[in-house]
């Protein structure tokens, strides 16, 4: 079988990208912040417009999605080339950016987590999601294993002590939560 051309595997990835949000505006999503503006970077956690915006202090998050998805395929997918890889990569985060937007998850993190107000990502937020894991990817692509690796540690321990909160401790605290660690969440 020949490989699709470059153009094509680019073609793809963008189409995953609008399907993702049009099935998030097909969920009623809403496309941007219901403030009605649209920000680079919004940093308050605790807030009705987190998670509304392009960049916040969950985008770390998604970078490490795609330097762990970069290195995942590697291992088991590394015959494919790198942007059928990416296609996968992109399949992954786009089933999680739809999957975490449904009543039921959105619920799930209410009771489970710090994010005690969430209401779901806004449209524009999940597409950005998507890009912040390409850009893991890109960088995971790029960079020796070793500096991946100091990425991904940069990043969570960084956001952990600015937030209280990261990739780590999200999924800890959705699948299994500690007593012990919601109350350092809520110390802030």
């Amino acid at each position: 079988m020949r490989s699709l051309p470059r153009w094509a595997w680019l073609a793809i990835l963008l189409g995953l990208l609008a399907a993702t949000a049009l099935i998030l505006l097909a969920m009623g999503r809403e496309p941007i912040c219901k403030c009605g503006s649209i920000k680079l970077w919004h940093g308050e956690v605790v807030s009705a417009e987190n998670s509304q915006h392009i960049t916040d202090w969950y985008t770390p998050s998604h970078i490490v999605h795609g330097l762990l998805f970069y290195g995942a395929l590697h291992l088991l997918a590394g015959r494919l080339g790198l942007l059928p890889r990416a296609v996968i990569a992109t399949v992954i985060e786009a089933a999680w950016e739809i999957v975490e937007n449904t009543e039921m998850v959105i619920q799930r993190y209410r009771e489970a987590t710090i994010a005690l107000d969430y209401f779901g990502d806004s449209v524009l937020n999940s597409v950005s999601d998507i890009a912040a894991m390409w850009l893991g990817f890109w960088l995971a692509a790029k960079l020796p294993v070793w500096a991946s690796v100091a990425l991904v540690l940069a990043f969570e321990i960084g956001v952990a002590l600015v937030i209280r909160d990261n990739l780590t401790l999200n999924v800890l605290m959705l699948l299994w939560p500690l007593e012990s660690v919601a109350e350092w969440q809520a110390a802030r």
